[in-house]
């Protein structure tokens, strides 16, 4: 749970893990190369998810070891859906399906309006049934929350229930923002961040994760 000035918020996890914040640390870095940032990006999604799923149900079922028979735990249910949002959380992907393999993965695009800064919809796949699944969206960055707040709209428009949100850095503006517009949703952060400047962005920050993660400018 996350105290900040706005108050306290149940279903706002900090991660406080050493490796996540020396992992933050380098992709802050202005000379972390497309390459470094990437894999970074990755190491970091699967630390925060490792936490993020701690509360997946379990079945016990019958396992043959090479000594005997036994009832052993083994995730139930549908299996988990795993919803980037374009393009920036592709970047997590890869960290999360590396815990959990046989995740089916949708995508849901936005772009964001360079006056208004706020998100619009120009695609949304998703698994189905997605109703009976566990939902884990992704994006590096929560700033105004517009994008997140959109994104898990368009998953409940479509039957979503159970959804968990993963992001790296957050400004204190977005947690509110989609905490109060989705407070069933578990928020689970690598590192707040001091504030949006003018433009929108995250400070300190790390630049445009989009950009890094895939090269671009």
């Amino acid at each position: 749970m996350i105290e900040n000035i706005y108050g306290p918020q149940d279903n706002v996890f900090v991660q406080d893990h050493p490796l996540i914040q020396h992992k933050i640390s380098m992709l802050r870095d202005k000379n972390t190369g497309t390459n470094e940032f990437r894999k970074l990006v990755e190491e970091i999604a699967m630390l925060i998810g490792f936490e993020a799923l701690h509360d997946l149900p379990l079945e016990d079922v019958e396992v043959e070891t090479p000594i005997e028979t036994c009832m052993t735990p083994m995730i139930s249910g549908k299996k988990l859906a795993v919803v980037p949002i374009l393009r920036a959380g592709l970047g997590m992907v890869s960290g999360i399906t590396a815990l959990t393999p046989t995740a089916k993965i949708g995508h849901i695009g936005l772009y964001r309006d360079e006056v208004t800064h706020e998100p619009h919809e120009y695609y949304c796949k998703l698994p189905t049934p997605i109703e009976l699944r566990t939902i884990v969206v992704l994006d590096p960055m929560l700033a105004t929350g517009g994008s997140a707040v959109s994104a898990i709209d368009f998953i409940k428009q479509h039957g979503g229930v159970n959804i968990k949100f993963l992001c790296i850095i957050a400004a204190p503006e977005g947690i509110k923002r989609l905490h109060e517009a989705h407070p069933d949703v578990q928020i689970y952060i690598g590192h707040v961040d001091r504030e949006l400047n003018q433009n929108a962005y995250i400070c300190p920050g790390l630049g445009d994760a989009g950009d890094r993660i895939f090269g671009t400018k």
